[in-house]
């Protein structure tokens, strides 16, 4: 900013200066179109001292002080009509030292100020909401089109082969809380019985203040136990310098995450991948003491293959289209999408107790996750639709049904989850409020529907009879 003189009368403000000041204020990144808009100086008022002017942050706050704030309302009328009344609430506002009416810029604006109202709302409008599509690009790539595009995955290797054999305590997963993807993962390890000794994981601190890439990082309660890193990028630096590349692992830093503890490798970091490696391969013994839970049957598999397509992209993904939208036309598209694939849910789970039958199968454990989240997340946070899964009998009816299936409720915190979401993808919601509500029980998670029979040899296929 160029140096301020003092006056005999005043002092000289450059309009450029305060223009950038009205930006800043309104939330605007764009200043371009009102440093050619005026160069006529504000002035500020006499009273300042000569002192005060030689700071110049000091001095502008002043002056602005002065030039923003609103005229004095007058008298409240004494006459208790309705007007009167209403001219007295006002002015008792304006009096008010406990309020904060921010610079008063819209009214000193509306009064002949550099910028009449509505070009200065315009401006600002259009430089917030560039700004906004800028941070939502680095959060969630876009296409042409407005519309979210789910990145590839960099590591794509499976166990169960020689590079990485099906061993019990060789392998180790690292997820996250609030991720749907790594929530699926956790289903699958709890649903089979696959023990903490047989396949570790770490719980990720969702907080992207603390990751030097993406938004996972470890706590002091859960630390790295196999690289010992500070965050997930660092893991991901110390696979990719096990695979040659010394430079670092280039890419987008996500969870799930398998590594192999014995070569210091990536395994994977795609969820579906991790769902089918996890039911195919047995990497734990079980000893005689319950069946082998199978997932993805043979005789089922096309009709499960089916389910998952339209489920990821009309719901799965179809949350996150609709939330991470740039356009009007890409959001419609994408809420479509969801209140279809919901209103299908909704048929289907009429006459079948779980999504392909009357046994859970691969295609629950992948829909989960997001109905789970949906009514304390989605639903408001994503603006998705204007169903709720609490209004839909047998979508949630099936959602208290999953809930009644032994480690399945371990397997979320929705609360926490919910946390996340609002705090930490502030491009959605800069203030960082997080609303009050639903918790568990509001939501019915823990109801039973009493659609049938909860144990596992009712409500799940065995490997034993479905692999002869």
């Amino acid at each position: 900013m160029p140096a301020l003189t003092p006056r005999k009368r005043g002092v000289v403000i450059p309009a450029a200066a305060a223009a950038a000041v009205l930006v800043v204020a309104m939330g605007s990144m764009t200043v371009r179109p009102l440093l050619t808009l005026s160069s006529a100086p504000l002035r500020a008022s006499p009273s300042l001292s000569s002192s005060s002017a030689s700071s110049p942050s000091s001095l502008t706050s002043a002056c602005l002080r002065k030039h923003f704030s609103p005229r004095p309302s007058p008298p409240s009328l004494s006459r208790q009509t309705r007007w009167g009344v209403r001219r007295e609430t006002r002015s008792n506002a304006n009096a008010n030292p406990n309020t904060n009416r921010g610079l008063g810029i819209l009214e000193w604006a509306g009064r002949g100020g550099l910028l009449p109202q509505p070009l200065l709302v315009k401006t600002a409008k259009a430089g917030w909401r560039e700004a906004w599509k800028l941070m939502i690009s680095e959060l969630a790539p876009q296409s042409k089109d407005g519309e979210y595009v789910r990145p590839k995955y960099g590591f794509e290797e499976a166990i169960g082969t020689a590079k990485h054999p099906a061993e019990p305590h060789r392998y180790h997963l690292y997820v996250g809380n609030a991720c749907p993807w790594c929530h699926r993962v956790l289903l699958v390890k709890a649903i089979r019985s696959i023990p903490d000794e047989s396949l570790s994981y770490t719980i990720l601190l969702d907080d992207p203040t603390k990751a030097s890439r993406g938004g996972w990082a470890f706590s002091d309660s859960a630390k790295d136990p196999v690289f010992g890193g500070k965050d997930l990028r660092e893991v991901y630096d110390a696979c990719a310098a096990r695979e040659g590349n010394l430079d670092g692992y280039s890419g987008r830093v996500t969870a799930p995450l398998m590594v192999d503890k014995r070569r210091l490798d990536a395994v994977s970091n795609e969820s579906e991948d991790l769902v089918r490696m996890l039911n195919e391969v047995d990497i734990d013994e079980k000893n005689g003491k319950e069946i082998n839970v199978d997932l993805y049957p043979p005789h089922l598999r096309e009709k499960i293959d089916d389910a998952n397509g339209w489920i990821y992209k009309q719901l799965n993904n179809g949350v996150y289209r609709c939330g991470f939208a740039t356009t009007q036309e890409a959001y419609n598209k994408a809420a479509a999408d969801v209140t279809a694939a919901l209103d299908r849910l909704e048929v289907i789970l009429s006459t079948s107790r779980f999504v392909c039958g009357d046994k859970i199968t691969e295609a629950d454990i992948r829909l989960l996750p997001t109905i789970a989240r949906y009514d304390a997340v989605y639903h408001t946070f994503f603006k998705c639709t204007n169903r709720r899964i609490q209004n839909m009998p047998n979508l949630q009816a099936w959602l208290q049904d999953m809930y009644q299936v032994p480690g399945v409720s371990t397997t979320l915190d929705v609360e926490k989850a919910k946390r996340s979401y609002f705090s930490n993808l502030f491009p959605l919601n800069p203030s960082g409020i997080i609303p009050l509500g639903p918790s568990i029980k509001e939501l019915g998670f823990l109801e039973n529907p009493k659609r049938g029979p909860t144990g596992k040899e009712a409500i799940f296929f065995d490997k034993a009879e479905t692999r002869r």
